[in-house]
């Protein structure tokens, strides 16, 4: 069971990291694919709103790997 466990806390770390990587990458990139796609500065700022949800929901899900990690 512990096993499990392990691997569940291991598979939610991983997807955070993945998730905090895409959406350092796509706040860096916003500019160059507003220009590469011909679009407005109003999808720029939806580039930016939508990174900054990735952040905020991997800031969640590793506050909640910690507090469960933290029991043992």
């Amino acid at each position: 069971m512990s096993n499990r466990h392990d691997q569940d806390t291991a598979r939610m770390g991983r997807q955070a990291a993945i998730v905090i990587a895409c959406a350092g990458l796509l706040s860096i990139f916003a500019p160059q694919l507003t220009r590469l796609l011909g679009a407005t500065p109003r999808v720029e700022m939806l580039f930016y709103l939508i990174s900054l949800a990735g952040f905020i929901w991997s800031l969640v899900v590793t506050w909640k790997l910690w507090q469960k990690t933290r029991d043992k």
